[in-house]
This record gives C-alpha cells, structure tokens and sequence, in this order.
C-alpha cells in the first residue's frame, strides 16, 4: 500500500527516522555507561518497547499499571518503573500482580505512598524536585524518607530520581546547577551510607547532556523515538529526526487564505510550541509557510495567507505536531512508512491506558 492510500487522519512512522533515533539513544547510552530506561509514555506500544529491549535497553519505564499491564502481557520480564505515586487498593493489588511477573520499581515522595506499598514487593526511588515544582522532595527531606522505607516490610530502597522539566533547552549554566545539586545529594546519601544504587533521571530536551550530569547512571526519555516540534524548540533535535507526522485529508477550501482539513482536537495535541507566542499546533510538512492555527474537534483550520501553494480539496497533507506523545495517545493505530510505501502497522495498546 502507498502512503496516499491510507484512509486520515492516520498517524504514520517514518520507519528509516525511527529506527535511526533508536539507534542512535542506544549507543549514546552505552558510550557514556548510561543504564537506559526508556520512558514508553510516548510510544505506548509493547513492539516499540520490544525493540529498545533489543538494543540495550536495561528496562523500561511507565506513568501507569495500566501501561505496564499491557506492555507485560506482551513481553518478557522486565525492570519496570512506575514513575508515579501509586494509590487505592485496586491499584495495589493490580502492582502485586505485577510484581509477581517482573521485577518492579515504584517512584515516590512521601511516606504516605510508600505505606500504601507495605507488602509488595518492590523497589523504591525517591523522588527529588530539582526545579520543575511538580511532584519531589528536597535532598533533605529524601534522605529522611528513604531512612523510613528501609523499615516497610516488602520494600527495598535502591535510589533517587529526578526529573529536570523546567529545563526545556540547553542551558549549560541550568544544566550545571543540576549537576552540582546532584553530586551534593549523591555525596549526601553516601555519607549517611544509603549510597544509592541507581540515580535515575533525565528527559529528551536534556538527553544528550546526561553524561555531563555527576552521579546521574540511568536514563529515561521518552519523546527521543518519534521527536517532535518541541523537541527541535528544545535544540534536541532537528526536523529531519522527526518520525512521526498526521496524514490528513483538505476536505474544504471555503475562502480566501482558509483551508480545512479533517484533524482537529481529537487528532492532534493542543499544546502549543514551546517558546513560541503565536497560535499554532503542527508544521504542515509539505507546505511549511502554512499555520495551522485553530481546531475543532474534527476540523483543523490552515491560515495559507504566506503558503508556498494554495491547496486543493481532496489533497493529502503530512503534519508534525507540536507534541507527539499526546497524539499517539489519540490513534489506536500507527502505519510504519519506507519512502512513500506504508511496510507496517501497529496497535497504540496502551492508550488510554489511564489507571
């Protein structure tokens, strides 16, 4: 089948970008002796998680049970990381399951969510806010909290994690700060001997400076498989390491300098460009000098007024969008593209994947 037969919206994979992406995080990783976990909130798919396995991928890491459910139906046991406080009995009693198919490791930050876990069988990082003002604690606090961990039956502290958010470029001197902040807590910790086993952090927009960040040995991106226009705002990477796009249909051109095509909210994320004032939600790869500035949910409205061309109706269009992972989440399937033949398809199994 070619690209132009596939019915849209569709959300196709540049398979060539892809695969080069992948590759490309593995040997970083193994460079710099970095143990990859891979964030699968962006794929959400036990096929692309199969594959960083394959290339060294040390485990993986999840938002939700959900997530992980899905995933471990499909894979071999694996080192699974629940990056976020887990809570409610239906939940514990889905991670005991869990836990008795793969080995589990849950983040926290507080003593309340690490009680909820007393009798499971899990290792516990504690996380530290290093600047994003999310969830986490501060260095002292974590030190204090993995002391009391130690003491819940069933669980086993093995280390810190972080996330660094609100570093959204590469700001050597943010980066720097990130570094020392976290050789204090490292040292820290070693001092009141819980030496922490791993310290697990990172994001794609500051992927390729992990190295450069003392004591820090795991990683975690997530957005680095497909990439995105925020990913190329945060100097991560450029256009051309983009793999995913929306195939979409221009099913009207009611007037001047308007074109309408048949993916809106429901299609696409509505975040908007990272450091960016003007109103837009995607780069139309084929006529870049359009902004797609306004959705419905089903319509998605093109100001051409500086298009390279004017559109016709019954014309199919690629866009890349602002942020992938929320447009994945929006597809139940994924074609994979070589040059203009669509080789294969796959399943987003874990969309929606909420609890």
């Amino acid at each position: 089948m070619k690209i132009a037969e596939l019915d849209t919206p569709a959300l196709i994979i540049d398979l060539d970008i892809f695969e080069r992406n992948l590759q490309r995080v593995a040997d970083y990783a193994k460079q710099h002796h970095l143990r990859l976990r891979p964030h699968t909130k962006t794929h959400k798919s036990p096929e692309v998680a199969r594959r960083q396995l394959e290339l060294g991928a040390a485990g993986l890491t999840v938002a939700k049970i959900g997530e992980a459910e899905v995933l471990m139906d499909k894979l071999p046991p694996t080192d699974m990381l629940v990056a976020f406080p887990v809570f409610g009995v239906r939940k514990l009693e889905r991670l005991k399951g869990l836990a008795a198919k793969t080995p589990v490791t849950v983040a926290l930050d507080s003593l309340a969510a690490a009680r909820e876990l007393e009798g499971v069988d899990a290792s516990i990082l504690i996380e530290i806010d290093v600047g994003l003002g999310r969830v986490g604690v501060t260095p002292a606090e974590a030190l204090d909290l993995a002391r009391e961990v130690r003491k819940i039956p069933g669980l086993r502290f093995r280390g810190i994690t972080f996330y660094p958010g609100h570093i959204k470029d590469q700001n050597a001197e943010a980066l720097t700060r990130l570094s020392e902040d976290m050789s204090r807590t490292v040292e820290s910790f070693r001092k009141a001997g819980l030496s922490p086993e791993l310290v697990s952090g990172g994001s794609t927009p500051t992927l390729f400076h992990s190295h450069e960040i003392d004591g820090l040995n795991e990683i975690r991106p997530g957005t680095y498989v497909f990439n995105d226009l925020n990913t190329i705002a945060s100097g991560a990477c450029v256009l051309a390491d983009c793999a995913a796009s929306v195939l979409v249909t221009v099913v009207s051109t009611p007037r001047a300098n308007t074109a309408i095509v048949d993916g809106g909210s429901k299609t696409f994320s509505s975040d908007r460009l990272s450091g960016s004032t003007d109103v837009t939600f995607g780069r139309v790869v084929e006529v870049p000098g359009t902004r797609f500035h306004k959705m419905n949910e089903e319509h998605g409205f093109f100001d051409t007024a500086k298009s390279e061309r004017e559109f016709h109706t019954g014309e199919k269009v690629r866009i890349i969008p602002n942020h992938v992972c929320v447009a994945v989440n929006l597809h139940e399937t994924v074609y994979g593209v070589r040059g203009e033949d669509v080789e294969r398809s796959w399943k987003v199994e874990g969309r929606g994947r909420l609890q």
